[in-house]
């Protein structure tokens, strides 16, 4: 798998290549979004949209499992994340593309549509993780069961005082909605988007419910979706048409 580095972060990455429209899709899994999740993913993008567009996904920096290394971010992390999406995008020469966030990346998408509304064509919020106000502090514990004790042991280097500030970045400072952007934000946003609702601890319903009622140019999918397979082939055939209908000419 090939890599892109800038200065101390190194991001594996896959990319199908071909002539589609880019399409940059990244896989759920908390702090450990990674290549690996894309087989038990609801759709597995990369694999149904490769005769369509030029899929290309990652490793997210420091995912447990994955191979993309770099600082543990004490302040605006969901701007990290940003520069190592969109350098990957620069390092492949693409100009402009489309998004589609799965679980975390529902955070990423608002952060990306903030950080490049000109270059973020059309954008897919899939199960999206959201903060939820009757436990919000869900995403922290789910950081710190699920990621914090592995990367401790890979990474004893990092400071608890430098890990605590980066879930604080993550998941306190903005305690409501998508975490990495506001509602005014997303109120005031005319990327079209797509919502693919989902209803568990960490992907609140009401998050995508609030995602496609604020944004002014957006859509959403019937829930529940995954099941019969009939439904979720349709599903399927929906976020393909959005975006074939969203690609520049």
């Amino acid at each position: 798998m090939p890599f892109y580095e800038k200065g101390n972060v190194r991001i594996r990455y896959e990319d199908t290549g071909g002539s589609g429209f880019p399409l940059l899709v990244t896989p759920g899994g908390g702090l450990n979004s990674r290549v690996a999740m894309w087989p038990t993913a609801a759709i597995n993008a990369p694999e149904e949209f490769k005769g369509d567009f030029r899929c290309i996904t990652m490793d997210q920096r420091n995912a447990i499992g994955g191979e993309s290394t770099g600082p543990v971010p004490s302040a605006n992390a969901w701007d990290a994340y940003a520069d190592d999406q969109l350098g990957l995008m620069d390092h492949l020469g693409i100009d402009k593309f489309f998004y589609m966030g799965y679980c975390i990346g529902g955070c990423f998408a608002g952060k990306l549509l903030q950080r490049a509304p000109n270059r973020v064509v059309a954008a897919v919020f899939h199960q999206s993780v959201g903060h939820r106000h009757e436990d919000p502090e869900v995403m922290v514990r789910h950081s710190n069961d699920n990621w914090l004790p592995e990367f401790k042991k890979l990474r004893p280097e990092v400071s608890q005082d430098n890990i605590d500030k980066f879930i604080n970045s993550l998941w306190r400072e903005n305690p409501d909605f998508l975490y990495s952007v506001s509602r005014d934000f997303i109120t005031k946003c005319h990327t079209p988007i797509l919502v693919l609702p989902d209803d568990t601890p960490s992907h609140p319903l009401q998050t995508s419910i609030d995602v496609a009622s604020l944004a002014p140019n957006s859509d959403i999918t019937v829930f529940p979706w995954r099941e019969p397979e009939e439904l979720r082939q349709r599903m399927i055939g929906k976020v393909r048409r959005f975006l074939k209908e969203h690609a520049p000419r």
